[in-house]
């Protein structure tokens, strides 16, 4: 009984410290959608240039996609004409900094690793668009080709066009805005972060410290252990947080949670398994090596110069949970409890 009164503790102070941030990020992500343009991107990525790739890492750090929904929309990309490059680059980029993950990594590690993060997962995305065009030798630069239709996955993804072939120009909505943030974005990733609140209570409260210590003191056996469990594990940038804040309360280094959040959000069977269909075999060598290899020295340097920085913020403040906090709570855990149910009850 104390364990399971424990674990509710655990699980519910992981949900406090990110509730209200996921979702004021979730409805600023829908105010994105409404204010940019559905064709925006698409028409800024075509060349097989550092500024096609310089363009899509920059464009997609806001885009409102997680883990789950930036697969069609990079495919749809790629059918109308964006370079590999630029493709890789959006891969890379958009899951890790989402405006709903900037603003929930701010709740768990505060400005600095923010920052960090946002930063270093731009230049491992642009580094990813750099090799993929250089080494692309069967990449030609379009000459007077129109571009095809997009084939998206669902209709919030694709533009709007006229007779003529115009992009219709779309009046801003409230209703689509929370329409967008809550039966879209939210509704993508509530099953993964309830996996990864879950998770992350299960190893605050069951992780032995003392065998925790014993791998997590030896630096470099953490970050390959981590590295190698991030690499296939499907998760979003949003549901790793939980997991990554209970794995530095077990003696995680800030620059081993780093790499979790690096290699996780942007690396999974299914990602690779698109990239290997989509971009070929070259492609998702380099995928994977920058984003592995990047991830590994950027975690090292956090560590290097950032060592003593206290960054888990809800452990520092959790005793001032405020009532805001535990209304957002609550309406979360509802909505993520809506969304799993929902379908089952759908098939009866």
């Amino acid at each position: 009984m104390e364990t399971l009164i424990l674990y509710s503790t655990n699980f519910f102070e992981l949900l406090n410290a990110m509730a209200i941030y996921i979702l004021v990020g979730i409805i600023f992500a829908g105010v994105l959608k409404q204010i940019i343009p559905d064709d925006f991107v698409s028409k800024h990525l075509g060349e097989g240039n550092f500024s096609s790739v310089l363009k899509a890492s920059l464009l997609g750090i806001p885009m409102p996609l997680c883990s789950c929904s930036v697969i069609p929309f990079a495919n749809s990309l790629k059918k109308e004409g964006a370079s590999k490059g630029a493709v890789q680059s959006f891969l890379i980029s958009t899951p890790i900094t989402g405006a709903d993950s900037i603003i929930a990594t701010y709740a768990f590690f505060g400005w600095v690793f923010t920052i960090y993060r946002v930063v270093s997962s731009l230049i491992i995305a642009i580094i990813a668009g750099v090799l993929q065009n250089m080494v692309d030798n069967k990449f030609k630069k379009e000459k007077g080709q129109t571009k095809v239709e997009s084939s998206c996955c669902c209709e919030s993804s694709c533009s709007s066009v006229n007779k003529d072939n115009e992009t219709i120009k779309k009046s801003f909505s409230i209703k689509e805005v929370f329409d967008y943030a809550f039966n879209t974005i939210f509704k993508d990733f509530a099953k993964p972060l309830l996996f990864g609140l879950l998770l992350g209570a299960v190893f605050t409260t069951f992780l032995p410290k003392e065998y925790a210590n014993m791998v997590f003191e030896n630096q470099f056996l953490s970050y390959g252990l981590i590295l190698l469990i991030s690499i296939p594990l499907y998760v979003c940038a949003t549901a790793s947080l939980p997991i990554a804040a209970a794995l530095m309360l077990s003696g995680l280094s800030g620059g081993a949670a780093f790499i979790f959040l690096s290699a996780g959000p942007a690396t999974n069977s299914v990602t690779m398994s698109v990239i290997y269909k989509s971009l070929g075999k070259s492609a998702l060598v380099i995928y994977l090596g920058t984003i592995a290899i990047l991830s590994l020295v950027f975690g090292y340097l956090f560590d290097t110069y950032f060592p003593t920085l206290d960054i888990l913020n809800f452990v520092n403040h959790k005793e001032e949970t405020s009532i805001l906090n535990i209304i957002s709570s609550v309406f979360m855990l509802c909505l993520m409890a809506y969304y799993f149910i929902k379908p089952i009850l759908e098939k009866k």
